[in-house]
């Protein structure tokens, strides 16, 4: 198992800056709406956006996340979109608990090792620039049952 990578990664702008920055201290942040909370609607989202997504405000905000999360869909990568990168590899939807949704990567295991509605923890790989990345490693040791495959 190889859990090395290269990744290519945006520069932070005015809107993503903030969640950049919480990475340098590997804390995951949400952006979330003011108006969402008011109005008792689900207000965090990712990525970062100027305005949001729900309901068109720019009254929005950081919170950190407990970075505990689920896995909700993910693909073991065979063939790498560059020869720099070590293949095989796994690309995941992972749910936070507060809602939200990331595309990132799942570390700590065998690809096929994975399932669906695993749980996973926030890690982080550092960046030569100071930056972390977020990716995800199993919460808890797989039990038993899911090693079996039921």
């Amino acid at each position: 198992m190889t859990d090395a990578f290269e990744p290519d990664v945006p520069a932070p702008d005015e809107v993503t800056a903030p969640w950049w920055d919480a990475t340098r201290e590997h804390r995951l942040v949400l952006q979330t709406c003011a108006r969402c909370v008011r109005e008792k609607r689900p207000a965090a989202q990712h990525p970062p956006r100027a305005l949001c997504v729900r309901c068109g405000s720019d009254e929005l905000d950081w919170v950190r996340s407990g970075g505990a999360g689920v896995v909700d869909s993910f693909t073991v990568v065979h063939r790498a979109p560059r020869p720099d990168l070590a293949v095989p590899y796994v690309i995941a939807r992972v749910r936070l608990a507060e809602g939200v949704v990331l595309l990132t990567r799942l570390q700590g295991r065998e690809p096929d090792g994975w399932h669906i509605d695993d749980k996973v923890q926030v890690t982080w790989i550092d960046l030569d620039d100071g930056r972390a990345l977020p990716v995800f490693v199993p919460d808890a040791p797989p039990s038993p049952e899911t090693e079996k495959g039921s």
